[in-house]
């Protein structure tokens, strides 16, 4: 029997009742993750995963910066680049479930200091999006009310949200499917709408595309497009996390392919139509757009509304964000945890963060990330908040990094699979367009991380943007090297790839022995070679 073949659907069995035959945990040394996210958690989280306070706030800065037609431009190339990383990371996921996820494929399929460099600038990308959170949604409450400080809204919501995630996985699952729907519902509503007031129907007067003309369609040419890369990569990050939450999967066999499927709509529906609609509402030199103040001040859905004279928008937008910031920071939190224990379950982080209790949650990832996360008091400080934003944007270019990364190893699973005389017909999953989808998005991905900062060499020139935007590359490289050396790690060859272990389907007996015996060749391979 291939062990590549799917079960049938009479087989469908329920594996979170059963540990799995391949884990990614040197049995006795940890306890493992529970496997209990559900088909519908996962296509939910993958739906609401990217609806966040970025895109309800982030996208006005981003119609600011490029025009109507300049967001449609970025966000549009960039949602055709998360279609096809998320192709590759759904044929790899869905054949390997495990909690590492990219991570783990990146040292199996590459090198061991790659995933060292991958884990940490994907942990790094995730701590400042919660570090993030914390600041939006202490500023979207005092909204309401100023009588409490920011500082101890902080403080609250720190607390929530590292119990939310101290309940387990299916407490996170079940949060994260009522949060996504409701996110889901409201961007729903609010696209009837934005038709109704573009039509006349709602408003004084009807709009049309008149702001197209007026001001026009791009704010700074190709210099506004530009700039709007790194926004569209930051707000698309997320997409990914269904890699992660695989390796808590009852059956991702069946749930990983079906919330894969769902990305390419959910990009063109959610963020392409959100763009579009913010674009024809609102001029992008409405001076609202700058506010600094109230974080629902600022963003376009409120101003929309507003203008259409619906008295009650601000407080019903302020609402949608406070829930949305929720969702985000409860998926920052598990993502970010998740990935480091990843880590210290494989040396490449200190081993108490791999600890877990008997439910299967991380409690020391979680409590290390929050604890670091706290870095958003530095926001309360006028002082320290150049280091704030600087430390809030520079992690910008990581998503494009980790993408380029996932494509990458991609290809190094098809090259392992022929070296290996594995068919690709027998995957559960196939990415669509392979080759030429997968190396066109690796190209594309690694031309952005250049691309995206390019307008700090423009007169003047900008040191600190410059900084801000390419800081990252030396410290990446300095991880993967530094690593390499201090372990003498070496590239592994298609050939000798591991691409048994982590596997968790049903097989007959003569192809779980096989696995588990190839698997068992690989981790003596990898003692000996050190």
């Amino acid at each position: 029997m291939d062990i590549f073949k799917e079960k049938s659907d009479t087989q469908d069995v329920d594996e979170s009742a059963r540990e799995s035959k391949y884990d990614d945990v040197a049995p006795g040394e940890f306890k493992p993750l529970h496997r209990k996210l559900k088909s519908r958690h996962i296509q939910m989280i993958a739906i609401g995963g990217i609806i966040g306070p970025g895109l309800l706030v982030g996208s006005g800065n981003a119609l600011r910066l490029a025009g109507p037609g300049g967001i449609l431009i970025s966000f549009t190339l960039v949602g055709i680049i998360v279609f096809f990383v998320m192709q590759s990371l759904g044929e790899l996921a869905t054949i390997i479930p495990v909690s590492g996820s990219f991570v783990d494929y990146a040292g199996r399929f590459y090198d061991s200091a790659l995933a060292f460099a991958l884990g940490w600038a994907y942990w790094y990308l995730w701590l400042t999006v919660l570090t993030n959170e914390y600041n939006a949604i202490s500023l979207v409450v005092m909204y309401w009310t100023d009588d409490v400080p920011q500082w101890a809204w902080i403080i609250i919501f720190w607390v929530i949200f590292l119990s939310l995630s101290m309940l387990g996985v299916l407490a996170y699952g079940e949060v994260e499917f009522w949060l996504s729907l409701i996110k889901v519902i409201s961007i729903t509503i609010f696209f009837i709408i934005a038709i109704a007031i573009s039509s006349g129907g709602i408003g004084p007067q009807k709009i049309g595309f008149k702001y197209w003309n007026d001001p026009g369609a791009f704010a700074d040419g190709i210099n506004g497009v530009a700039r709007t890369f790194v926004i569209a990569g930051t707000l698309y990050a997320g997409t990914e996390m269904v890699g992660i939450t695989a390796g808590e999967s009852a059956n991702p066999r069946r749930a990983v392919p079906r919330a894969i499927t769902q990305v390419f709509w959910r990009i063109l529906i959610f963020y392409v139509g959100m763009m579009f609609f913010i674009g024809i509402l609102i001029p992008y030199n409405d001076p609202r757009l700058l506010g600094k103040g109230s974080k629902a001040a600022a963003s376009p859905l409120t101003i929309a509304l507003e203008d259409a004279n619906i008295a009650p928008a601000a407080h019903l937008i302020n609402a949608l964000i406070v829930i949305s910031v929720l969702s985000a920071g409860n998926s920052s939190l598990y993502v970010a945890s998740r990935t480091i224990t990843h880590m210290a379950r494989n040396g490449m982080a200190p081993k108490f963060l791999g600890k877990t209790d008997k439910r299967g949650v991380p409690w020391a990832a979680l409590l290390f990330t929050n604890l670091f996360a706290c870095i958003a008091f530095l926001s309360q400080s006028s002082s320290a908040g150049t280091l704030y934003n600087a430390l809030i944007t520079l992690s910008g270019v990581a998503t494009f990094i980790v993408w380029a990364v996932i494509e990458f190893v991609h290809i190094r699973f098809r090259q392992a699979l022929k070296a290996q005389g594995q068919s690709v017909d027998d995957l559960p999953f196939k990415a669509m367009f392979y080759p030429y989808g997968t190396y066109a998005c690796l190209a594309a991905n690694v031309f952005l991380i250049f691309f995206q900062g390019y307008t700090c060499f423009l007169n003047p020139f900008s040191a600190q943007d410059f900084i801000i935007n390419y800081i990252l590359l030396p410290v990446f490289v300095v991880f993967y090297f530094g690593y390499k050396f201090w372990h003498k790690t070496t590239i592994v060859k298609p050939a000798e790839m591991d691409i048994w272990t982590g596997r968790r389907e049903d097989v007959g007996r003569s192809s779980e022995s096989e696995a588990k015996s190839r698997s068992l060749l690989h981790r003596v391979r990898n003692f000996v070679v050190g």
